[in-house]
């Protein structure tokens, strides 16, 4: 059964046959790293399944509706895993939410999918299921990970356990089948109600192996997991580190990962570009902050990065001086992510080819891939052998997955990975796979006959009211090249021409201010500032010659605050909800246009 897995809660066995960890899930409890080794993971995924069977869960008559749903509302820690493996064993299906959902998607959540029990993290996610529950007439149990008082303690449930109960979990875990679902992942998307991708352990398994090859190759392996694990870009990756023997220690929090890479000193990790574009503001603000000889020395090794390319020679010249950056100041930045760094993958959004290149010339090799949930969700990714991989696009398909590029330039997927379908929703499921084909909804191309690159959303796309199609994306992630700005939205569907909201970098406008000897009142005041105004009209021109005259932004309108997933603009992948910013940001569009 090991050597060819089946379904996912097989990395356990294939775990302990291949070779046990002492250190296969970490956390910090309590201010210290707290290791739980492969047998003890697999000791309490037992118990926690026979806990449920013992207090009546199970898998019904196997169907999609007759399995009871189990829900978690957490941050990453070992007990979601835990907890995942545990309910897959027993038959039920986790039904797994952001943490940062607001109480009206979760109430649909849950209601739609008939949660039965719901696992949660601490005190305030605990709050904000009891809020609704009163509403929920199939929600039965809340437990907590943390202690919080007056709630049960999910050790409650391990404690339920008994030697009856595991056996029937075995007899249980036997019955169920390549085909069978895994799991319900709701999407909430940029727009419309959630709906549920169905993902069977074939779906998201045959992702996992197909990707395994794609990694570094090498034992015990350290990852650092921060991104949220309700996303199957996390958790499929997941699923790689538990089949490849990769060790995965949790980061306390996004504020934190910083602290626990250095503790850490991870090989490799995921991220969402948003992120990576963070780190790499950071490394440019010391960059600023140095003087005479360094200062010099690191411009310099930056531009030397930027010219850097990859499968072809550059001559010995700029080899050699590579080698001496790599030595005199990309150490540095090693240093900051932990030294051991092997590869970044990267993921949820287009990343800047330029921020792809430097991070490469400075041996932190970025894998950049692409999936949706609905493919489990890996279509394509650069690999970490260097021939497999090619700036500006999303790498070679993975093994067994197809695409083929509709006429209107629509990537449509083919394969094992593809959902099962959307939850109760079969409408809704014919409109996105037709003959087996998955409608992505991106725009995309072959470069090489090999390499999948991706151009804009479908949806994304507009057209203005000359008639002229424009993709946004191409034209945001060029202007957050700036270091002046921060984030960008690109406007201009059915009007006369192109526009954009632009939120500044604050910090580095602040610097550029003081420089000039103009005072900083606030942000407010700054974006009034002509020559701030100045700065960002040459700015944008400076641009505007990289893409056709349709394209050009004509006028923009500077805003004053970071959009966020808190204020609602952002979603959990650090995606902006268009939508969202067009209606809250309604008026400074319409000053663009008058």
């Amino acid at each position: 059964m090991t050597t060819n897995p089946q379904r996912l809660f097989d990395c356990l066995q294939y775990h302990l046959e291949k070779g046990p960890l002492d250190d296969m899930l970490v956390a910090k409890e309590e201010g210290r790293w707290r290791k739980y080794s492969t047998q003890e993971v697999s000791d309490i995924v037992n118990r926690l399944s026979a806990g449920l069977v013992n207090l009546g869960y199970g898998c019904g008559d196997m169907t999609e509706e007759g399995r009871d749903k189990i829900a978690i509302l957490s941050k990453n820690r070992p007990e979601w895993l835990l907890l995942d493996l545990a309910v897959q064993k027993m038959g039920a299906v986790l039904t797994p939410v952001y943490p940062t959902i607001n109480v009206n998607e979760l109430e649909f959540v849950l209601r739609d999918a008939q949660v039965k029990a719901i696992f949660v993290n601490d005190d305030d996610l605990c709050e904000k299921v009891f809020t609704i529950k009163d509403r929920l007439p199939a929600l039965r149990d809340v437990f907590t990970f943390e202690p919080v008082a007056g709630a049960r303690h999910w050790k409650e449930v391990l404690d339920l356990s008994s030697p009856e109960a595991i056996q029937q979990v075995q007899a249980i875990a036997s019955r169920i089948k390549y085909e069978d679902l895994a799991t319900i992942i709701y999407t909430s998307g940029t727009t419309g109600t959630p709906k549920g991708v169905m993902l069977s352990h074939r779906n998201i398994l045959s992702n996992v192996m197909a990707s395994m090859p794609c990694f570094p190759p090498g034992d015990h392996l350290r990852a650092l997991s921060f991104l949220p694990l309700n996303h199957i870009f996390e958790r499929t990756v997941s699923y790689i580190y538990l089949y490849n023997g990769t060790s995965i220690y949790f980061a306390e929090g996004l504020e934190t990962i910083g602290e626990n890479i250095r503790e850490v000193k991870p090989h490799v990790f995921t991220t969402v570009p948003r992120l990576l574009e963070k780190v790499y503001d950071r490394i440019m603000h010391k960059g600023k902050e140095l003087t005479g000889v360094k200062k010099k020395l690191f411009y310099w090794a930056h531009d030397l990065a930027l010219k850097f390319e990859i499968n072809k020679s550059q001559g010995l010249s700029y080899r050699l001086q590579l080698a001496l950056a790599n030595k005199l100041v990309f150490s540095k930045w090693r240093e900051g992510l932990g030294n051991e760094i092997l590869c970044i993958v990267s993921g949820g959004a287009a990343c800047q080819v330029r921020l792809i290149r430097i991070f490469t010339a400075a041996k932190m090799i970025v894998m950049e891939g692409y999936g949706l949930t609905e493919t489990s969700p890996v279509i394509s990714v650069n690999r970490y052998e260097e021939k497999d991989r090619m700036f500006g696009t999303v790498g070679p398909l993975i093994e067994g997955v197809e695409v083929k590029i509709a006429e209107d330039g629509e990537i449509l997927c083919k394969g094992p990975n593809v959902m099962m379908g959307y939850y109760k929703r079969p409408e809704l499921t014919a409109e996105s796979v037709k003959d087996g084909w998955y409608y992505t909804g991106d725009i995309g191309m072959m470069a090489e006959n090999r390499f999948l690159k991706i151009t804009d959303r479908k949806k994304e796309l507009f057209k203005t009211s000359g008639g002229k199609y424009v993709a946004p994306l191409a034209i945001e992630n060029k202007l957050k090249e700036s270091n002046f700005i921060e984030q960008v939205m690109v406007v201009g569907a059915e009007r006369k021409f192109v526009g954009a909201l632009i939120v500044p970098s604050f910090p580095n406008l602040k610097e550029w201010m003081r420089k000039h000897n103009i005072t900083f009142t606030d942000a407010e005041g700054a974006l009034r500032n002509p020559q701030v105004l100045e700065l960002y009209k040459d700015l944008v021109e400076s641009f505007n010659k990289y893409f056709n005259h349709v394209e050009q932004i004509k006028r923009f309108e500077l805003l004053p605050h970071e959009w966020s997933i808190e204020t609602g603009e952002m979603t959990p992948k650090l995606s902006i909800k268009r939508k969202v910013v067009m209606e809250k940001y309604r008026d400074s569009i319409e000053r663009i246009y008058h």
